[in-house]
């Protein structure tokens, strides 16, 4: 494979601080619950604001989900390098493209099975 897998370990390394730090960042927003966050209010809440902080806490649970999700590739790919597998789908054993491993660094699938998992 002509991908440095020592580069993209520490570009995957880098990744993985950002999204740490982002996740970090959006757990120390929102320490509560929605509800405690709409009880704060001294005044009764009305539709609108309750629907607000609604969904601007749908939003970013939904970030923070999405965060995991990347750590929790992020740390596969790592560790998929560490033990010789990186670059090999998961489920045919072939190499994956480098142009999607560019793309995706953490991608476990090659485009077909990737493409086969999508139509269900």
């Amino acid at each position: 494979m002509a991908i440095d897998v020592s580069r993209v370990r520490e570009e995957l390394l880098e990744k993985r601080g950002r999204v740490a730090h982002a996740l970090e960042y959006l757990q120390k927003e929102n320490p509560g619950s929605m509800e405690d966050e709409a009880e704060e209010s001294p005044i009764d809440n009305h539709l609108a604001e309750t629907a607000s902080i609604t969904l601007d806490r749908e939003i970013d649970y939904t970030l923070e989900e999405i965060d995991e999700q990347v750590l929790v590739a992020i740390d596969g790919a790592i560790e998929r390098i560490d033990s010789g597998t990186y670059g090999i789908c998961v489920n045919c054993g072939r190499q994956i493209g480098e142009e999607r491993l560019r793309a995706i660094p953490w991608a476990t699938l090659c485009i077909d099975c990737k493409r086969l998992e999508e139509r269900g």
